[in-house]
């Protein structure tokens, strides 16, 4: 038997059926599908419910901290960066608006200045003065910029519109990534000169303050004079500016400096801080959304003057936090992006752990539903089962007691004229036998004979019967089992007789007697012998045997040659109403009551079937009679 057949209830095996002549008084089948059903809603319900809105609420209360934190780092850096510019840009202010044009125009001081601004605020390459058609007056620097005409450049043409600009980052003149704050400033009310001298194929510009024309062509002729000494080319070009002219003061950041700012923020989630312009192109370095000055992989978003959170899924279908904010007067974007997936690791470990505690709780909450339920419904199976059993028993028993009090009747009022029959044969006999005329007359004395020996006939079945009747009141004595066995046959003898079927009887005549109810006893073996002969076809055997298993057990065998027992229904033989033949009006009791009365007189049954062979029926019964024996299970094969 497997253990899945073992644990498995009896009710679920024996639901009831509609057409069965002994049904119970309830379906035990639906009785367990219902508690468990109702149970396991109201026990699961608030559970899931639960558990689904903590799993919701913690879900949206850290992705609520994400974007909170995302935009939190994003508005941080913002001030860094506005912070940085407008430093730069207030110093370059002050700067221009501190010093004179001829000051700034001043290798000198601009290279002072220049060192200045290296060591007290850093990040400043170059310093440069322009004049209003965009040609560098005046360049400190690494790079040789002097004459350089910027006129077509978009931030001198920003920075003329707008007085003070900050330019994207582009590659210009020096042909590496740079951006540059430019500041402008309307000159002071005085005219000036401006002068291109072409030396050894470049352009070197020189600018000064005139008071007069005359002035700016005697500066002028004292230069060309001065240049023939050296042996230098000149090809002189004046320009006389009016009072509205301006010159801008220009300033190229390191961007390397700039970039530390975005460098050094501690980014979780494999984060990614970098700033593009708003054609999106990529102004500072980024790990993994490209290189300086090509175009990004993520859409420019809309401009804000707030900083703004928003989630994004790129190409390879991944989901990206990004925080953004627009730096004000510049054309710069600042772009943090995060990985979600990254962000939401605890959150998904936490998850995990979730879900795992709520299938445990959910198994352990069925696990103990389904079992308390089953043993529950099982125990109402069980009590039913013995109530119903109980009271065909009582049916049974009084059928039985109807059947003796009928059969005692029976014999009494046939025993009666059966002695007058038995007497006056035999004086019938006497008289023929003494008188002489009739002593020879052997036909005669046959027949008295014969009336005396169908008297006797009749009387052992009447005496059967008697004793049958008198067996049903429980009266424990000492029984031959031989004789036990030959008092049932003689119940069915002609039945046996008539269906031509074989009855072998091998019972030794020195096993000892058993002390228990006879009536009981016949009813076992009777239950059996009519089993057998409802298997068996015309032309079968039984054969009944019996041998000591120890000195406390006897086993008595009832063989068939009958169908046989499929094993489907071999377990189930002993149920109470479990009948395969309801047909042919078979109650399913017989079996039932047979397993109980051997388990009353402390003893167990075994049976053996193969289908189209046979059946055997082992019996072992105590010789001593032993009514606080336990039940014992009885064994299929």
């Amino acid at each position: 038997m497997s253990i899945v057949q073992y644990l498995k209830p009896a009710f679920l095996e024996h639901p009831s059926r509609d057409n069965q002549i002994y049904k119970h008084a309830f379906n035990f089948r639906k009785i367990w599908k219902m508690t468990v059903l109702i149970t396991a809603a109201v026990a699961l319900i608030p559970l899931i419910s639960i558990t689904a809105i903590d799993y919701n609420v913690t879900q949206r209360a850290l992705e609520s901290e994400i974007l909170l934190r995302a935009g939190r780092l994003a508005s941080n850096t913002k001030r860094s960066i506005d912070f940085f510019l407008a430093k730069h840009k207030s110093v370059l202010d002050f700067l221009i608006h501190d010093n004179t044009f001829e000051e700034l125009n001043s290798l000198n001081r601009l290279t002072g200045i220049l060192n200045h601004l290296r060591t007290g605020f850093g990040g400043f390459v170059d310093i440069g003065i322009i004049n209003s058609r965009g040609i560098q007056t005046s360049y400190v620097g690494d790079y040789k910029l002097e004459g350089k005409d910027y006129s077509t450049q978009p931030w001198f043409q920003k920075v003329v519109e707008q007085g003070m600009y900050i330019s994207d980052v582009f590659l210009g003149f020096r042909k590496k990534p740079h951006f540059v704050i430019a500041v402008k400033r309307a000159y002071p009310g005085k005219t000036f000169e401006s002068q291109n001298y072409v030396e050894s194929g470049k352009i070197i510009e020189h600018e000064k303050p005139v008071e007069s024309l005359a002035d700016a062509q005697a500066q002028t002729l004292s230069g060309v004079q001065k240049s023939a000494e050296a042996n230098k080319s000149y090809e002189e070009e004046s320009f006389y500016g009016v009072e509205n002219d301006f010159y801008v003061l220009r300033a190229t950041i390191d961007a390397e400096h700039f970039n530390e700012l975005l460098s050094n923020l501690e980014l979780s989630g494999m984060g990614d801080a970098f700033l593009i312009n708003h054609e999106g192109v990529i102004q500072t370095p980024s790990r993994l959304h490209g290189d300086v000055l090509t175009k990004t992989d993520i859409p420019v978003p809309s401009y804000s003057i707030h900083t703004e959170v928003k989630e994004y899924i790129d190409t390879k279908k991944n989901v990206n936090i990004v925080g953004y904010a627009y730096i004000p007067d510049t054309n710069f974007i600042l772009m943090i992006v995060k990985k979600k997936a990254e962000l939401m690791k605890s959150w998904y470990s936490t998850r995990s752990i979730l879900i795992i505690f709520l299938v445990v709780s959910i198994s352990i909450i069925l696990g103990a539903i389904l079992s308390l339920t089953t043993y529950l419904v099982n125990n109402m199976y069980i009590a039913d089962k013995k109530r119903a059993l109980a009271m065909h028993r009582i049916g049974y028993d009084n059928k039985l007691a109807t059947i003796g009090r009928l059969a005692a009747g029976v014999a009494h009022e046939i025993n009666n004229p059966l002695a007058v029959i038995n007497e006056k044969a035999g004086l019938i006999k006497d008289m023929f036998t003494y008188q002489h005329k009739y002593e020879k007359d052997d036909k005669l004395i046959g027949l008295a004979d014969s009336v005396i020996s169908s008297v006797q006939r009749c009387g052992s079945i009447t005496h059967r019967l008697l004793n049958f009747a008198r067996h049903l009141e429980v009266s424990i004595q000492s029984i031959n089992i031989k004789s036990l066995i030959q008092d049932v046959l003689g119940f069915l003898g002609k039945e046996a007789e008539y269906r031509s079927i074989k009855v072998l009887v091998d019972i030794p005549d020195d096993l000892p007697d058993m002390m228990c109810d006879r009536g009981k006893m016949q009813q076992i073996f009777l239950n059996l012998v009519n089993n057998a002969f409802s298997a068996i076809s015309s032309d079968g055997t039984l054969k009944i045997e019996a041998k000591e298993k120890n000195s406390e057990f006897c086993t008595i065998t009832v063989s068939d040659t009958g169908c046989g027992i499929n094993s489907a229904d071999l377990a189930l033989i002993f149920e109470p109403f479990y009948t395969t033949k309801s047909s042919q009006g078979g109650t399913g009791l017989g079996l039932s009551i047979t397993y109980g009365l051997v388990n009353e007189a402390g003893g167990y049954i075994n049976v053996e079937s193969e289908v189209g062979k046979g059946t055997r029926f082992m019996v072992t019964l105590p010789y001593k009679h032993n009514t606080g024996k336990e039940d014992k299970v009885c064994e299929y094969s």
